[in-house]
């Protein structure tokens, strides 16, 4: 690379739409200052302007967005503007989606130029791996509605011409793609924010929130105060300090990315048309053209790369806006070393430029999206490592959300109730560094990240379990995926294909079916209910019954337009109170849909999170009831303790809430004790168990078991896009119930009007490849549905998935096809469950008994 680098340069680019402040003198504040506001916007960066955009838009009156400086500053300002139809997730893709059909048009709406660029843009594949990762990434977006290809060398030297194709094997292209220019994308948003009547002001920081008694809020500004009926913190690397000021500690971390802008090379300056984004995965950067130059920036790894950690301590500096940090080459020549491999002009290129500026790091690289917790009327939309991208659709998503009462469709990898109080600095910063570093690694399915591990939320069993499983991350906590068999690989290894725990998880699926197993469930989401109006917000909460007193049911809550919001276990442990239990990841985004409920209907209930404080162990298998029987005084025996009865109890002198409930289908009982009694228990019941063969099981096996039996699972069969009916629900749905519960109306109207898709189960004979959930279903060539979770089932020697396909394709015996790393197998809808539950297995006996008597 030629061109003189100074180490400490620290200055703009020439060449792009990015302006100083000199050249964006700050617009006057809008004449009158509002002291009532429906909402208050904190943050005027492109996240923050496109929520004022659409909620005003959408027809809110009194939209208000507070900036402390100007438009633009902080991150959005200095970004690359880079755009992409592409995201591994499932519903992302839909926010990258809106965001693109959404600048397509800005300009003619506003009026505003937006430079916006749609070249194309394609991933480059150099290694076998990469190319099934690309096959994988296609297999699941087949249903949906962005465009996406796997390219050949060929095509891709055709168009990209100055690529080296020494390495290239094969490239992932998306057209459509492109890059914007985020300051003017920003004016248009504001000017379109305007247009519809959203008032935006600046410079006036946010210097008080206050919370009133009311739910409605007291924003203080130096320019005057403002009454909000909600707040919305879209504030970027601001966002910690938003926070603090009503004593939340949002885990994010500023991060210094750089980026690398040439001067004129010939030979793109000689090109008809513009170049395609490039992304180089195993060099890991981004290249685009910028003119007649390239614009190059890296990923540097967890090593090298840098966090503002002074910010983390001292907070961001009061006058800090639209400056950069020292520019740092050798920090990134490794990666520009890899790119002058790739494309050779760059080795003859001068350097005009480094831009090395913030953009802000959540744990996961995953920004937050929502309402918060334990805050009424506190919504975020914060950390975003991505923000141009995602910009438009999550202001279309969150302004949906917010005049409509629930989320347009499921994004709870965004739910801001993800972290929780065990999310500390160091870990945030462990976890940033960690996911930065990681932004191109191969993206496998059950992928663990190690970093910052363990949290302080581990069971009373990770010391002893530690060492002999391979464990997986919940929601802080560590739980066992799978336990290592003398002799075997206990290395981590994913693949995107039958790896190293296939046959020990088939062994602890054949311990649960054949003896007994044990796993920790301490991760479940554990809450508690009581008070005078406790079965009245239950039930008006649940779609099923409120069960009797000293048993448990399963239950949804509904949204409003009758989409599954959660399923819990309700447990009625004494009159008026009661036991939830729902999945790890949803614990926060489930007690804050209660919580709300119950403060807007004036609910008289206590509701207390004891998710921390209660361990929980599952006993499962036909030796189960044996094994219990010889450490608790209390008859387990089928008559006395029926299946989904919950009672109190000691075993062998721990107290515990037993539950005769398993998600594994077989006899079984969870078991919730203290915490710390955990590991007390759990020998107690390992040494009961020995002449039994008692072992231990993890969640793969858990997984197989459940749906061998059929047993939908929150996150896969059902969520925020799918009604209860269509999922196979109807069970534990009881339109006749008299109470009105959340959603019974809009679920009597989709029962009216028929359904249009369903759930439905299927089995499919592979080779050394399982479905996972999400893969394309085809039928006569054409896409026609997905599926939603899949494993290879151990009893029938072949891979079983549920998929949601149209009502007309949904009959036991129709055949499909599935497809998995780009090839499509055959596939037959089989009736459901393939093995019968324990209870349903007695059922038969007991009836046979009968009808032979």
């Amino acid at each position: 690379v030629r061109g003189a680098i100074s180490p400490s340069c620290s200055f703009q680019p020439q060449n792009r739409q990015i302006l100083s402040s000199r050249e964006n003198p700050r617009s006057p504040a809008q004449a009158g200052w509002k002291d009532r506001a429906e909402t208050v916007i904190i943050g005027g960066g492109c996240v923050g302007v496109s929520l004022a955009y659409h909620l005003a838009k959408a027809g809110m009156r009194d939209v208000v967005l507070l900036e402390k400086s100007e438009l633009t500053a902080g991150s959005t300002w200095h970004a690359a503007g880079l755009t992409t139809y592409f995201h591994p997730g499932i519903n992302l893709k839909k926010i990258h989606y809106d965001s693109i059909k959404l600048y397509e048009k800005l300009e003619e709406e506003t009026g505003q130029v937006v430079g916006f660029h749609q070249p194309g843009s394609i991933r480059i594949a150099t290694t076998p791996v990469r190319v099934d990762e690309f096959k994988y990434q296609m297999t699941r977006t087949g249903w949906h509605a962005t465009e996406q290809y796997i390219i050949e060398p060929e095509k891709i030297q055709e168009m990209f011409p100055l690529l080296n194709m020494n390495k290239v094997l094969a490239g992932l292209y998306n057209p459509g793609d492109g890059h914007i220019d985020p300051y003017s994308l920003t004016m248009a948003l504001a000017a379109g924010a305007r247009k519809y009547g959203a008032v935006l002001k600046f410079p006036a920081p946010v210097t008080s929130l206050k919370l009133r008694s009311d739910g409605t809020w007291d924003v203080e500004t130096p320019q005057g105060a403002v009454r909000a009926n909600r707040i919305v913190n879209a504030a970027g690397f601001w966002a910690r300090e938003v926070g603090k000021m009503i004593g939340l500690e949002h885990p994010l971390i500023p991060v210094q990315h750089q980026y690398v802008i040439t001067s004129t090379i010939p030979e793109v300056k000689a090109l008809k048309r513009e170049l395609p984004v490039l992304r180089d995965l195993e060099g890991s950067y981004y290249l685009r053209q910028e003119r007649d130059g390239l614009l190059f920036g890296p990923y540097e790894s967890q090593e090298k790369m840098k966090v503002q950690d002074s910010w983390v301590t001292h907070g961001v500096p009061p006058g800090f806006g639209k400056e950069l940090f020292e520019s740092d080459l050798d920090r990134i020549m490794n990666h520009v070393e890899a790119a002058m491999e790739m494309v050779p002009v760059l080795k003859t290129a001068d350097i005009i430029n480094i831009v090395n500026g913030p953009i802000t790091y959540s744990p996961d690289i995953l920004p937050m999206v929502g309402p918060h917790q334990g805050v009424r009327n506190y919504w975020v939309a914060i950390g975003f490592g991505y923000g141009i991208i995602h910009a438009g659709g999550v202001g279309k998503y969150l302004s949906e959300w917010i005049l409509q009462g629930e989320p347009p469709f499921d994004l709870i990898e965004l739910d801001p109730n993800r972290y929780g109080k065990w999310t500390t600095t160091q870990y945030t910063e462990a976890k940033a560094r960690e996911s930065y570093g990681f932004n191109n690694i191969v993206g496998y399915p059950k992928e663990e990240r190690f970093a910052g591990r363990p949290t302080q939320r581990v069971s009373g069993l990770y010391e002893t379990l530690r060492s002999k499983c391979s464990m997986g991350f919940h929601a802080g906590w560590e739980q066992p995926h799978w336990f290592y068999k003398s002799a075997q690989d206990a290395e981590y290894r994913p693949s995107f294909r039958r790896t190293n725990w296939f046959e020990p998880v088939g062994i602890e699926y054949k311990q649960v079916m054949q003896k007994v197993g044990v796993i920790d469930l301490t991760p479940f989401g554990k809450f508690t209910i009581k008070g005078q109006d406790s079965i009245t917000l239950l039930d008006y909460l649940f779609a099923n019954v409120i069960p009797k007193v000293g048993f448990t049911n399963i239950s949804h809550m509904l949204t409003p337009k009758g989409r599954v919001y959660a399923e819990l276990t309700v447990s009625h442990q004494s009159p008026g109170e009661f036991l939830l239990i729902t999945g790890s990841g949803s614990e926060l985004h489930d007690l804050r849909w209660i919580e709300e409920v119950a403060v807007k209907g004036g609910y008289n209930v206590e509701i207390t999170n004891r998710t921390d404080e209660l361990g929980v162990l599952g006993v499962a298998g036909p030796c189960a009831r044996k094994v219990l029987q010889k450490l608790t005084s209390e008859d387990l025996s089928d008559d006395v303790f029926k299946f989904l009865q919950t009672k109190s109890l000691k075993v062998a002198n721990i107290p515990v809430t037993a539950i005769r409930i398993s998600y594994t289908g077989e006899l079984g009982w969870e078991l919730y004790h203290k915490r710390e009694d955990s590991a007390a228990l759990y020998d107690l019941i390992m040494n009961a168990g020995q002449e039994d063969g008692i072992d231990n099981f993890g969640t793969y096996a858990l997984n197989v078991l459940r749906l061998e039996k059929a047993f939908r699972a929150w996150g896969s069969e059902m969520n925020c896009d799918t009604n209860p009916l269509e999922a196979g629900l109807d069970y534990f749905v009881k339109l006749n119930k008299p109470a009105d519960f959340i959603g019974k109306q809009a679920l009597q109207q989709i029962k009216a009007k028929g359904l249009k898709r369903r759930l439905v189960y299927l089995t499919l004979a592979t080779d050394d490849v399982d479905p996972e959930g999400n893969e394309s279903i085809w039928y006569k060539g054409k896409v026609v549905g997905n599926t939603t979770s899949g494993v290879y089932s151990y009893s029938i020697q072949k891979s079983l998935a549920f998929a949601y396909v149209p009502v007309e394709l949904s009959e036991v015996g129709q055949q499909v096809e599935v497809e998995l790393l780009g090839k499509n197998y055959p596939a037959t809808i089989i009736q459901e469950p393939l093995v019968l539950t324990e209870p349903a297995r007695n059922r038969l006996q007991k009836n046979s008994r009968k009808d032979k008597a």
